[in-house]
């Protein structure tokens, strides 16, 4: 891993709010028409492997339009998704057996494998084992930008709800906000972990 692909904390963190506002209208509308069909058998499927494939179109610059994950298109990763996502669920779950740490190490180095999956059109097995080695040496610092985002968005929660009579009401926006910044997150790592390496090469 060379330099330029190193993960700065700092930068993830103010990169992934900031991305996370500028596409907080388009991820909401995106989540509440998933919700809204998330009952429709076979159009699920489509609409949630579209919202898996966020994060990419975030970190390439994109517009993102809520009714893309519409699209027919990501029915046709439906296999290739669920045999991935069920790989990631037994290892992780037997990591997080075995003391907690194991299962956090193994979650963010596969962290990136359904985009690796569904923006390169790659096997599973090569999303699993090409999402470790991008991630190789940042562990750490996806770690701590995780982990001071989340506890950023919890401390503000427990603040604003402690204000009479609108606090309710601030913490569920803090909360709506959280979910795009944290999307945003992954999408800065996959951007400098993944496409800025290819072009670089």
């Amino acid at each position: 891993m060379t330099e330029e692909q190193k993960i700065s904390y700092s930068e993830a963190i103010k990169t992934s709010f900031s991305w996370g506002l500028k596409n907080f209208p388009s991820i909401l509308g995106a989540v509440i028409l998933w919700a809204l069909t998330c009952w429709i058998p076979y159009l699920n499927i489509g609409t949630t492997i579209a919202l898996a494939t966020l994060p990419i179109e975030i970190s390439k610059g994109k517009m993102i339009s809520p009714t893309f994950i519409f699209d027919h298109k990501y029915r046709q990763f439906m296999g290739e998704f669920f045999l991935l996502n069920g790989l990631k669920i037994q290892a992780t779950s037997i990591g997080y057996l075995l003391f907690i740490i194991p299962g956090i190490v193994i979650s963010i180095a596969w962290s990136l494998s359904n985009f690796l999956l569904l923006d390169k059109g790659i096997n599973p097995m090569e999303a699993l084992s090409n999402s470790n080695k991008y991630t190789d040496g940042n562990k750490g610092a996806m770690f701590l930008s995780y982990f001071i985002i989340l506890l950023i968005i919890g401390i503000a929660a427990l603040i604003l709800s402690l204000i009479p009579f609108v606090g309710f009401l601030l913490t569920i926006i803090v909360m709506l906000i959280a979910s795009p910044v944290l999307i945003s997150l992954q999408a800065y790592f996959y951007k400098v972990l993944v496409l800025d390496k290819e072009q670089i090469a």
